[in-house]
């Protein structure tokens, strides 16, 4: 097999999505990675618009929380293609609770969020390593990219645990490129709000409207960005910048800018 291959976690809605239909519309086979049942549907949905785009697919399951199932997940990727070129992490979790309440968030929250943001992404990267390593060449690395958050950078987001999870992320795509190097490179995406995907399945409409023109109002570019946004991002970091490894890449409308 010569036609590169994309695996994504969390590809059935938001910004893993809009990434599986990316590197599907530059002629990738993708590997569309759902949760369980209750996402299926809408997996199978990026599936049939992938295979509109001309691209071979692949819809397998994980929990990144678990070991056992990152290594199976990869398994089934590679029996179907012998390759992996490119691993794009979205798959992620969180729950809306004020940073300032911390009687709110307890031990349990934290372990909850860890074992998907951080351990989940750690483990389904450690899985795919020996493919990604065997598809690099000496002029072309494959490549990792982590979906942080600007949460990571400034400690806002939905919560404590999410926002430290994600700066946690951070560290860990530096340690990784720095020893996955030179086959593999890793960088992160840290993006601010993003409409559509996990916090509107989180929140519900109404108050997602409400946050939605909160953040429009607040940031410079008077604007929230959208899930394919993130995903061209990604698209460009892992086909155009063999140059780039350990980065973390602010797209947040310019709300660093504001302190």
């Amino acid at each position: 097999m010569t036609q590169q291959v994309c695996m994504v976690t969390g590809a059935a809605t938001g910004i893993g999505a809009a990434t599986a239909l990316r590197f599907a519309s530059a002629g990738w086979a993708v590997a569309i990675g759902n949760f369980d049942d209750s996402t299926r549907d809408s997996a199978l949905a990026v599936e049939a618009q992938c295979r509109q785009l001309g691209a071979d697919t692949l819809v397998y399951d994980v929990d990144v929380g678990s070991d056992a199932s990152c290594v199976k997940a990869v398994a089934a990727v590679a029996a179907k293609w012998q390759r992996i070129d490119a691993l794009i992490n979205c798959a992620g979790t969180t729950r809306f609770i004020p940073h300032g309440d911390l009687a709110a968030i307890d031990d349990l929250e934290f372990e909850r969020v860890y074992r998907v943001n951080l351990i989940g992404m750690f483990q389904m990267t450690r899985a795919a390593v020996p493919v990604l390593r065997d598809c690099a060449t000496a002029t072309q690395s494959t490549s990792v990219i982590n979906i942080s958050s600007l949460a990571s950078l400034n400690g806002t987001g939905s919560s404590i645990a999410y926002a430290a999870s994600k700066g946690a992320v951070n560290s860990l795509t530096l340690s990784l490129a720095r020893n996955l190097a030179p086959h593999i490179r890793v960088n992160a995406l840290a993006p601010g709000m993003v409409d559509d995907g996990l916090p509107r399945r989180v929140l519900g409409e109404a108050a997602y409207a409400k946050v939605v023109d909160t953040l429009t109002q607040a940031a410079p570019l008077k604007r929230v960005s959208q899930p394919g946004e993130v995903a061209d991002l990604a698209w460009f970091v892992t086909a155009h910048a063999p140059a780039m490894t350990g980065q973390v890449i602010a797209a947040e409308n310019g709300l660093l800018l504001n302190g």
